[in-house]
C-alpha cells in the first residue's frame, strides 16, 4: 500500500506525469525530453529522480547516454497505466507532448538526412565541373507548377525573383520602405513584370483573400511580433489546397542576434513551428531540420510545411 500511495502523490503532478507519459512509449535521455518539454535540464533530472526512487522508470545506459523507460512494478503498475491512458485528456500539453516524441523519434531514425548534411557540408567545397547550388537551385524551380506566390518578408526579393522565373505571380511583401523600393527597381531593371513589391506588416498583409497558391516565410517569422498572427495570417491569403513554407532558424541562444540582425524571437523549436501551423488551422504539418552550421554559434535551419 505505501508503494502505490507514493506512486499517486507523484502522479498528482503535471510535469512528472508529462514525463511519465512519455517515457512509457519510448526510452528518452533527459535531453530529448528537455527538447520535447520545454522545461530546464535540472528540473527534468530532478523529477526523474523521484520517478526512479519511487520504482516507476528505471534508467538504461547507451554509450554515452542515459535513457529512461517507464517499469512496471506489480503493485502499482494497473494504477498507473490506468492514470497515463486517462491522462491525455486532462493535460493541456499533451498533444504538443506527442508531436514532440513523434520528431525526437524521426530525428533518430533519420540517418539519410545525416548522410545529406554531410554531403552539404562538402558540396561545393572541391570543384566539380558543372555542380553548383545555383544550377541545383534553377533545376528544382523549373519542377514547380505556376503559382501565385506570396514572398513574406521578402527582403531585398533575391527570392522572389528567382520564383518568379516560374511563377506566374510573386507578391514580395517587405514592411522597410527601402526595401521594397530596391525590390522594385531591381524588377524594372531585368524586366521583371510577374513580380510586385508591396510595403506590409507580416501580421497584417496586404493580400486578398485566398489569392495565393503558396505563401512563404523565408527566415522572417523570427521578426514578426506575433508569429502566430503572421502564420494565421498566411493562411488567410492561401487558396483551398495552397500550402505554406516557412523556413527559419531552430530555437538559440545567441543573444546576440537580437541586436546584430533586429531578430524579435531567437528561432523556433519544431513543436512551437507545428503548434503555429495547428492553431491556424493548417492541415498535415510537417517540421524537420535541414541544416546545421559547422561554425559557432550553430546554427540550424528548420523547414516547416503545411497545407490549407
Amino acid at each position: 500500500m505505501a508503494a502505490l500511495l507514493k506512486a499517486l502523490r507523484l502522479l498528482g503532478e503535471e510535469s512528472r506525469l508529462r514525463i511519465l507519459r512519455l517515457v512509457s512509449r519510448e526510452e528518452l535521455s533527459v535531453a530529448e525530453l528537455q527538447d520535447i518539454l520545454g522545461m530546464a535540464q535540472s528540473r527534468i533530472s530532478m523529477q526523474l529522480s523521484q520517478l526512479k526512487q519511487a520504482g516507476l522508470v528505471e534508467v538504461r545506459r547507451a554509450g554515452q547516454k542515459s535513457l529512461y523507460r517507464l517499469v512496471a512494478q506489480p503493485e502499482t503498475e494497473s494504477v498507473v497505466r490506468e492514470v497515463l491512458s486517462r491522462s491525455a485528456a486532462e493535460i493541456r500539453d499533451a498533444r504538443a507532448d506527442d508531436e514532440g516524441l513523434e520528431l525526437v523519434l524521426r530525428r533518430r531514425k533519420d540517418t539519410l538526412r545525416s548522410y545529406f548534411d554531410e554531403l552539404a557540408g562538402r558540396f561545393g567545397k572541391s570543384y566539380v565541373p558543372g555542380r553548383s547550388w545555383k544550377g541545383m537551385a534553377e533545376m528544382l524551380l523549373k519542377l514547380l507548377p505556376p503559382l501565385v506566390i506570396a514572398d513574406l518578408g521578402a527582403g531585398e526579393g533575391t527570392v522572389g525573383m528567382m520564383l518568379a522565373q516560374r511563377a506566374t505571380r510573386v507578391i514580395a511583401v517587405d514592411s522597410s520602405e527601402k526595401m521594397v523600393e530596391y525590390g522594385r527597381s531591381v524588377a524594372q531593371r531585368n524586366g521583371v513584370e510577374n513580380l510586385e513589391y508591396c510595403l506590409g506588416d507580416l501580421e497584417d498583409l496586404p493580400v486578398a483573400d485566398e489569392e495565393v497558391d503558396l505563401a512563404l516565410l523565408h527566415q522572417s517569422l523570427h521578426h514578426a511580433l506575433h508569429p502566430q498572427k503572421a502564420v494565421d495570417e498566411a493562411w488567410r491569403i492561401l487558396r483551398p489546397g495552397g500550402r505554406i513554407v516557412i523556413l527559419d532558424l531552430l530555437k538559440h541562444g545567441f543573444e546576440e542576434a537580437r541586436d546584430l540582425y533586429a531578430d524579435v524571437w531567437l528561432g523556433f523549436s519544431q513543436v512551437e513551428l507545428i503548434g503555429f501551423l495547428r492553431d491556424a488551422k493548417f492541415g498535415a504539418p510537417d517540421v524537420s531540420i535541414v541544416h546545421r552550421e559547422s561554425e559557432t554559434p550553430h546554427f540550424e535551419t528548420v523547414l516547416a510545411l503545411g497545407t490549407k
